[in-house]
């Protein structure tokens, strides 16, 4: 039975002019990573990207802070953006068009807590895209977003042979979009793991021909094993 990683990038760049950026948090959290890889002994013979900046920090950050052995000798890098995020900025721009970028930026720098304010439009705004009554209004629409994430990872399985691992640095969308189609889990309800999923962390998926099937979910034992609460983050 072969295995494959998803790992949610490091936190990213918010409130800042280039979101697609880690943050020093965010590296940090990607190093941890790769020196929890080397401590367990675990291997990375294919890694796979989307083409987000954050993506590839992230995978970065992890192979550098792991030994050449532990991420293997022959090790195999792709790109595949149909493991990229959903354009989140549309996706508010469509609920809020009063807003544009800088607009909605000033608008959170007046709030006493820019990132629960942002929290609370974001889940209205993706509740209208994934509602499916506007469809028309998005360049991805909800179900073509999916199918994308779904089609990145039947790629996936299509290169890999019997029993081989691949690591795959991703977005929280597609990784619950993922699960969502193992798990059988409605529309309305996907974002509550979305929510749910830290920067970081890891979701290992098990797979032998004709079935896939989630073995654990959203494990961060590498920042758990930081000490530092703070090292935590979900935005």
């Amino acid at each position: 039975m072969g295995s494959i990683y998803l790992v949610r990038h490091g936190q990213a760049s918010f409130g800042a002019a280039d979101y697609d950026q880690l943050s020093e948090l965010g590296l940090r959290q990607s190093a941890l990573l790769g020196k929890w890889l080397a401590q367990t002994g675990q291997q990375i013979p294919l890694l796979v990207t989307g083409s987000h900046r954050r993506q590839l920090q992230s995978s970065a950050a992890c192979l550098a802070a792991m030994s050449g052995n532990v991420a293997g000798p022959e090790l195999q890098v792709l790109e595949d953006p149909g493991f990229d995020e959903f354009d989140h900025k549309q996706i508010l721009l469509r609920f809020m068009p009063r807003f544009a970028d800088s607009l909605f930026s000033a608008y959170l720098e007046q709030q006493e807590h820019p990132e629960r304010a942002f929290q609370r439009v974001f889940v209205n705004a993706v509740a209208r895209w994934v509602s499916g009554e506007h469809d028309a209004e998005y360049s991805e629409p909800w179900p073509v977003f999916k199918e994308r994430c779904n089609a990145a990872l039947a790629r996936l399985l299509a290169q890999l042979g019997k029993g081989q691992t691949a690591w795959v640095f991703t977005s929280g969308g597609p990784i619950s979009v993922i699960c969502q189609q193992l798990l059988a889990i409605p529309d309305r309800q996907i974002f509550d793991l979305n929510w749910s999923l830290v920067n970081t962390g890891v979701t290992k998926l098990l797979y032998r021909p004709g079935r896939v099937s989630l073995s654990y979910l959203n494990n961060f034992s590498h920042l758990v094993a930081g000490c530092d609460p703070a090292l935590v983050s979900y935005r």
